[in-house]
């Protein structure tokens, strides 16, 4: 019988032993019902108990012969339990025992996935509350726009991830759902009653109005909300690599001791992790519409969907769980450096507070129009020379002086204008 009170590797609950667990739990778990109900001796349900067992390579033998994985399960189980094993299956379809199975691997691997999510979460909110007041510029459409600070950005990213956290909770009440209802599922040789004994045994929720399978619209909305913490997980990967471009040099992967970025240029420090994540985000997207295109099978079922699964659902799942721990160890690890933030948020003279000067000449009279005319034309001068300096620029420009003194103009050029109801939105997120 699996413990399922104890999480397993994330590896180990795909592997063919584990899966074949899973049957033999359901496969108990239906015969336990069925003796509560009086359809099956009791002495013969504790004599299954005691004996059922299998061996995987006996039945990947007896399946190569019989072409069947079940009828090849259920063979191997029958040679370890004898007689008592007639009770074994009655009345059930294959499609009983595999989707019910999967579901207990799709629960306990959203299990672990939610242990490493709370794992990133800590990480991303012990961040944010170091660079809470760390400035930096804002960016739009990779554009210098306005300041914010580095623990801004992060508490976007923590009120990211934890959305994510949410969905996979629901996911998981949604995706922990078996079906014991025979063939086509109408219940014809099995009492609903079994159905509902059984997954409370496992943990699970009958499934409302199963064909013979459960309907693939669930695993397709698994496959999707993983992919989308996947996305997630790339977003935060590609700001890093943008942040840690030579000609930006804000943030940082750490780089170990003996580590090397290239094999002809000694000085590189490449964001190699981050481009594994982005490259990985990929691969999970492309099995989430492998997934949608399973919802539509032929009738009552067909067997389209089988082969996806057994490639998508696996490697979707360890290779989310091995995301977030790389994007969990990259957050804890990161190296920031303030200095170059300033340095980059005061390129061409501070022309990112160019909206505090346009404002503070509307406020003393000035015409929007206007305002925006010459605050521009002084931004776009400094723009992109060498010795391009806004702030001088418009503390030269007369029809600024002549409405803002020395000591306003300099007052735009203050970032903590821009993080006054900082507080408020980290108090949203309890950080």
């Amino acid at each position: 019988m699996i413990e399922r009170y104890t999480l397993p590797e994330m590896g180990e609950i795909w592997t063919d032993t584990y899966k074949l667990k899973t049957w033999l739990e359901v496969e108990i778990a239906v015969c336990e019902a069925q003796a509560e109900l009086g359809y099956i001796p009791k002495a013969a349900v504790e004599e299954i108990k005691t004996k059922a067992n299998f061996d995987p390579q006996r039945v990947l033998e007896i399946e190569a012969e019989v072409r069947h994985d079940v009828i090849a399960f259920l063979t191997n189980v029958n040679e370890y339990v004898g007689d008592a094993g007639r009770y074994i299956h009655l009345g059930l379809t294959s499609s009983d025992v595999l989707d019910t199975g999967l579901a207990l691997q799709l629960v306990a691997s959203l299990n672990l996935i939610l242990e490493k999510v709370e794992e990133l979460i800590q990480a991303i909110r012990y961040q944010a509350q170091q660079h809470r007041y760390t400035v930096m510029v804002g960016r739009s459409h990779g554009i210098h726009a306005e300041p914010i600070t580095f623990g801004f950005k992060l508490a976007g990213w923590l009120a990211e991830v934890l959305r994510n956290r949410d969905r996979l909770v629901r996911l998981r009440k949604d995706i922990a759902v078996g079906k014991i209802s025979g063939a086509v599922g109408t219940y014809a040789n099995i009492d609903p009653k079994v159905e509902a004994i059984a997954t409370q045994k496992l943990g699970l929720e009958p499934d409302t109005a199963s064909t013979q399978v459960i309907s693939r619209d669930r695993h397709a909305e698994f496959v999707q909300q993983l992919a989308l913490l996947a996305a997630s997980i790339e977003r935060f990967a590609v700001e890093i690599r943008n942040l840690q471009r030579t000609d930006v040099l804000e943030v940082e992967e750490y780089f170990s001791k003996g580590q090397k970025g290239s094999s002809a240029m000694p000085h590189k420090r490449n964001p190699i992790r981050s481009e594994r994540l982005t490259g990985m985000a990929r691969i999970i997207r492309a099995n989430a519409v492998a997934a949608l295109e399973n919802v539509a099978l032929w009738h009552e079922r067909d067997i389209s969907h089988s082969s996806v699964e057994r490639v998508i659902l696996p490697d979707s799942c360890i290779l989310v769980h091995f995301m977030l721990k790389e994007i969990t160890s990259l957050v804890k690890n990161l190296l920031v450096y303030p200095e170059n933030m300033k340095r980059n948020m005061n390129v061409y003279g501070g022309v990112i507070f160019s909206q505090r000067v346009l404002l503070a000449l509307v406020e003393k009279g000035m015409s929007r129009e206007k305002a925006y005319r010459v605050v521009q034309a002084c931004a776009h001068t400094a723009w992109n020379q060498p010795d391009g300096n806004f702030r001088e620029l418009i503390s030269q420009d007369p029809a600024v002086t002549q409405l803002l003194s020395a000591e306003e103009i300099e007052a735009c050029f203050d970032p903590q204008n821009h993080l006054k109801h900082l507080d408020e939105i980290y108090q949203r997120l309890s950080i």
